[in-house]
Parts: structure tokens; C-alpha cells; sequence
């Protein structure tokens, strides 16, 4: 089978390598530097660099962010292949239907899935990329109620097969919510922790908890501030609810409260031991 990977970032070019890795699938490489595209067919992570080829393209798979990836649906429209099936790696999802409903409109042949793997690294670009990034991480699809179940299944079994330990399908609207709060809010609070300037003293007073903190405020700002704005809506919900609770932890500090402050952090503390009984339980199964 032939497959276009479009955008050899970290994920697109980890895909790539992986399908090359695990699978006996050719690999067509699309990306707007020609350098990436050279040394991608160097390293044999992609098979052909001549966007033409996405027409012989059984899977298209779109790891761009969200405003590129409208422009190449509606860029490679009239080449894509007839019943082609398009899924976009994108970090948010509800924006990314409307578009590519709109954009493909002319196109009822192709089936689009929403997807979104959750897998990354503190660092970005086609030099960071892995095929074992996958492994072992939860791959997300957000399919319509109109997608065919056995493109959907058939989809399913494609990502196991590059390592990702499962796949959990869901609805636009709940990954955006959720993943508002266990990443969009996480990369936020953390790079605003490390904007204190007694961060840059840090150096022999700071064990795992600093670095845990501050490891997700390396980022790329252009993606994220994207990212953000096209799911405002959940995350600033999630902001207010978090300052809410940080208030109140800064008025027990300041009042001197401390049974108030136990009783919050061990709330705290049972919430998280509930998450990891929660994770063994699915582990076991």
C-alpha cells in the first residue's frame, strides 16, 4: 500500500519511519522544505518526495497544524485518490472537522478521521523523530457516525501495527475538553511556573519536581498559541477553574489555615492515587 505522510515535523517524520519500520508500505513525503524532503529519502524514512504520487495514495495522513491543514485539503482536492482515506494528527479536533467538512465537500469519496496521537518530546522538527515514538502511547480517533466501520477498524489495526499500545475512539467535542485539561492546561501552567525569575537560581535546589514542572514549557509557541485559540473555550474554563483553586490554597497559606490546607492536599493526594488505581486497573486489563 502507498501512503503520503504530509509534514515531516516530529510526528509526521515518526510516522514515516515507523510505517517503514513495522510495515511493508511505500511512504510518499510531502513538506514545504526540500532539505527535510532530501534527507528523509536519505535516511529511507520516505520512499518518494514528488507530491504527484499522493494520487496512487491509499492513507493520507495529515501532520500539520490546524490552518495547514485546511490549505492542503483544499491544495490537493482534485489529486487525491478516489476513496482515499484522509486523518489528520492535529491537537485539537472539532475545529478540524469543520474544516475539512467544508474543504472536502466536493469530494464525497473520501472518508476523513479526526485523529491525534498522544505522543511527543520537549523538542520538534524532522531531526528529533523517531519510529519508536509510538510505542507504547494511545492513538485518538475522532470518527463521524457516517464513518464506515470497517474503514474505522481497518484504520484501528494500521496504528497498532506502528506501536501504539491501543486506540481510543471519541467525539470531537470530549478530546477537546479533555485534552484541554491533560495537555492544553499542562503547558500552560508549567510555562508560566518557570517565568519566575528565582527559576534561573535553581541550580542545586531543585530535585525531580522542578523538572517535572518545567518540562513541557519547552514548546513552539506558534503551534501552541494556535493550538490554544482554536480551543479557547475549554481551556480558559479549565484556567478559571484552576485559579479558583489556587486562590484558594493562597487564602489558607495566608490566613494560616492549616487544617484547611491538609484537607486540600490530601484531597489532592486521594485524587491522584484514584487516577493510578484507575490506570493499573486498565493495564490489567
Amino acid at each position: 500500500m502507498k501512503i503520503a505522510v504530509a509534514g515531516l515535523g516530529l510526528i509526521g517524520a515518526s510516522c514515516a519511519g515507523a510505517i517503514k519500520a513495522y510495515t511493508e508500505d511505500e511512504v510518499v513525503g510531502i513538506d514545504l522544505s526540500a532539505d527535510v524532503l532530501a534527507q528523509a529519502q536519505r535516511d529511507g524514512v520516505i520512499d518518494s518526495a514528488n507530491p504527484q504520487d499522493i494520487t496512487q495514495a491509499r492513507l493520507v495522513l495529515i501532520a500539520l497544524w490546524p490552518g495547514a491543514a485546511r490549505e492542503f485539503f483544499t491544495e490537493y482536492l482534485e489529486i487525491f485518490g478516489k476513496n482515499a482515506v484522509l486523518i489528520d494528527f492535529c491537537g485539537v479536533k472539532r475545529a478540524l472537522r469543520r474544516d475539512a467538512r467544508e474543504a472536502l465537500a466536493a469530494r464525497p469519496d473520501l472518508v476523513y478521521i479526526g485523529g491525534h496521537p498522544m505522543a511527543g518530546r520537549e523538542r520538534w522538527g524532522y531531526e528529533y523523530a523517531s519510529p519508536a515514538l509510538f510505542q507504547g502511547a494511545s492513538m485518538i480517533l475522532t470518527p463521524d457516525a457516517d464513518t464506515p466501520p470497517e474503514t474505522l477498524a481497518w484504520a484501528e489495526d494500521f496504528f497498532r501495527r506502528l506501536g501504539f499500545a491501543g486506540v481510543v475512539r471519541t467525539s470531537p467535542e470530549r478530546h477537546d475538553r479533555v485534552v484541554a485539561l491533560t495537555s492544553q492546561l499542562a503547558h500552560i501552567v508549567s510555562s508560566a511556573y518557570v517565568q519566575n525569575p528565582l527559576a534561573l537560581e535553581h541550580q542545586g535546589l531543585s530535585a525531580g519536581s522542578f523538572a517535572d514542572m518545567t518540562r513541557v514549557a519547552r514548546l513552539n509557541e506558534d503551534m501552541w498559541t494556535e493550538l490554544f485559540l482554536r480551543n479557547s473555550d475549554y481551556l480558559t474554563g479549565h484556567l478559571d477553574d484552576l485559579i479558583e483553586r489556587l486562590a484558594a490554597f493562597r487564602a489558607a497559606l495566608a490566613a494560616g489555615r492549616a487544617e484547611e490546607l491538609r484537607e486540600m492536599l490530601a484531597r489532592g493526594r486521594e485524587r491522584k492515587e484514584a487516577l493510578e488505581a484507575l490506570e493499573l486497573l486498565s493495564e490489567a486489563k
